[in-house]
């Protein structure tokens, strides 16, 4: 199991790191106005999506594998691991939200700030905190 658990941690990292830096690339895209540059932002979100998926992907399913590999029973009765999952929820629910807002900049149909995408470009690293403590600490 150490093997899936350090893939788990190397795809949590791709992940996060595009889960850092799209919404950034949003911040820069929203106060862009010239016709090169803009084109440039797409083509870049659309890439780092695309990467940040995988990693996604990978987590969860490198994730799984090690909790179905464990002990169920004894991982299933633990709270901690019912709170992580439920922050990892709302990650992935965060990771749509973002595919959602880059749909709209491909559109050219963004109608939100730069200090929008600055704000909620904090949103990861809260959960970020929250899980790791979870998954390393436990304390419940």
């Amino acid at each position: 199991m150490p093997w899936v658990k350090a893939f788990h941690i190397i795809f949590m990292v791709t992940w996060f790191a595009g889960l850092f830096y799209l919404p950034r690339l949003f911040v820069y895209h929203a106060t862009t106005e010239d016709e090169p540059s803009l084109a440039r932002f797409k083509i870049m979100e659309r890439k780092l999506f695309v990467i940040m998926t995988i990693g996604a992907a990978l987590t969860i399913l490198f994730g799984l594998w090690l909790m179905f590999g464990a002990d169920w029973m004894a991982s299933g009765s633990a709270g901690w691991l019912h709170a992580k999952l439920t922050l990892v929820a709302g990650l992935i629910g965060y990771h749509v939200w973002l595919w959602f807002l880059m749909r709209d900049f491909r559109a050219d149909a963004n109608v939100h700030s730069e200090g929008f995408y600055r704000f909620i470009n904090e949103i990861p690293a809260l959960l970020l905190v929250a899980i790791v403590i979870l998954a390393v600490v436990k304390p419940f």
